[in-house]
């Protein structure tokens, strides 16, 4: 009689530690499916919607805001709104791809009666050498966060044609085997719960 006690206390263990390890993997599933979920919103969807460019930093001219790694999204602003304070994304020289995100410092006047902006980096002791014209500039920063920028480099770089499509069939995969895993599980106990059944005298 305890052998068969003790056979039953150890089938309901181990169906506890069962069930524990489900609801564990279901918890870490969820928790990776919330993140990328975030990751894709933040690096892709809310730029695309609002037109905005999300960029990486790289260089250390604006820390400790914004150190190398921070992912920055740049929103198109007309040049007219921007003040001393902003933090403007611009290109180098006009037409070329490159870009710089230094803060505004000055507005001054143009040689050709325009507008032009005094730029320098928050860890830098000097403004940058150049003035920056309104056609040089792509924007200013919406938001920022930290790390971001190096999945951010991954995602929006040569890789994504491919990355994208292929975590998307994964999550999808998994989560059509979590679904179909549950669904076995739930069976096993109904049928387990039909064994257990005194039959009818």
């Amino acid at each position: 009689m305890s052998g068969r006690r003790a056979a039953v206390s150890g089938r309901r263990a181990a169906v506890r530690e069962k069930g524990l390890l489900h609801a564990l993997g279901l918890g870490l599933s969820a928790g990776l499916f919330v993140l990328v979920l975030g990751l894709a919103t933040v690096l892709v969807v809310v730029p695309k919607v609002a037109g905005a460019t999300p960029l990486t930093v790289l260089t250390s001219s604006m820390e400790p805001r914004l150190p190398p790694g921070t992912l920055i999204v740049v929103k198109p602003t007309p040049t007219d709104e921007i003040r001393i304070g902003d933090v403007v994304t611009y290109q180098i020289e006009s037409g070329r791809p490159e870009v710089i995100s230094h803060r505004v410092t000055e507005i001054v006047s143009s040689s050709d009666g325009g507008t032009a902006f005094v730029t320098q980096g928050d860890n830098n002791s000097e403004p940058d050498e150049a003035l920056v014209l309104p056609e040089q500039v792509r924007g200013t920063l919406w938001y920022s966060v930290p790390w971001l920028g190096f999945v951010n480099q991954v995602v929006n770089g040569d890789a994504r044609s491919w990355i994208v499509p292929l975590l998307a069939i994964a999550l999808l995969g998994y989560a059509g085997y979590s679904v179909a895993a549950g669904l076995v599980e739930a069976q096993r106990r109904r049928a387990g719960t039909r064994k257990a059944r005194p039959a009818p005298r």
